[in-house]
């Protein structure tokens, strides 16, 4: 009974900060957007926004499940959930430096293409690089 109650609070603890990477995560791509991204996805169905923003959950639930899966072992459930954090802030801070190098290195402004109405390819550039960005650091991780 002990276990199950320990496991459980592990569960809430890493629930919780994982949401919150999440979060922050969708705050950021916000303030890298022009136009309000809540907007952008739930009332303008804009395509863009929606495949930038769900590239960037995934990466960050990359990064804080790669934290979770290193440290629930070795760490106590603290440290662990401080480490999970830790990674996770750097996997979104190393995503947005990401957005922000391609959109200065690319023919258009990136963040214009996200809240155009119409359909842009290169918007797949950011999402790839966004979870290619998650993997990597996933992998730092572990």
């Amino acid at each position: 009974m002990n276990e199950i109650l320990i496991s459980s609070l592990y569960a809430l603890g890493y629930g919780a900060v994982g949401t919150a990477i999440m979060l922050l995560g969708y705050l950021i791509t916000d303030l890298l957007t022009p136009g309000k991204l809540h907007r952008l996805v739930w009332e303008e169905r804009n395509p863009n926004a929606v495949l930038l923003v769900s590239a960037n959950t995934l990466g960050a639930a990359v990064v804080v499940v790669s934290a979770i899966l290193s440290s629930f072992s070795e760490l106590g459930l603290g440290a662990g959930l401080l480490s999970a954090a830790v990674f996770g802030i750097i996997g979104l801070a190393v995503m947005a430096a990401s957005f922000l190098i391609i959109d200065l290195i690319t023919p258009t402004s990136v963040r214009a293409v996200i809240a155009s109405a119409e359909f842009h390819p290169a918007t797949w550039v950011s999402a790839t690089a966004h979870l290619s960005i998650a993997l990597v650091v996933a992998a730092a991780i572990s």
